[in-house]
């Protein structure tokens, strides 16, 4: 898995979209078969978070109401491992410019006069 790509796990609630970000993809297949294996050797952190338009739409962090509303618990553990279980993994690549284009070349070098 290179820099740019940040593995994810989708889960489809009553009302919103959640996300966990996984460490790696073989650490979220391991888990899967095997639910004993601790949540801090599969999620990036302990955080859930809910998502606006979409896999690629808005982040930002879910409530502790929104938990509670959707997976009956405020405890962002259980709501993870939840997740985890039912939810859909994916990949994201993003793409950053390393470099930065020149945006006028005719223009040459500018003196101030």
């Amino acid at each position: 898995m290179s820099n740019n790509e940040v593995p994810k796990v989708f889960y489809r609630g009553k009302n919103e979209e959640f996300m966990v970000v996984i460490q790696s993809p073989e650490d979220y297949r391991r888990y899967k078969k095997d639910t004993t294996i601790p949540l801090i050797d599969v999620v990036d952190s302990f955080k859930v978070f809910v998502t606006r338009a979409g896999t690629q739409g808005i982040i930002d962090e879910a409530s502790r109401a929104m938990l509670e509303n959707e997976f009956g618990t405020k405890n962002s553990d259980q709501a993870i491992q939840k997740i985890l279980k039912d939810g859909e993994f994916q990949e994201q690549k993003y793409t950053y410019k390393t470099e930065y284009d020149s945006t006028n070349d005719s223009m040459g070098a500018r003196v101030a006069h």
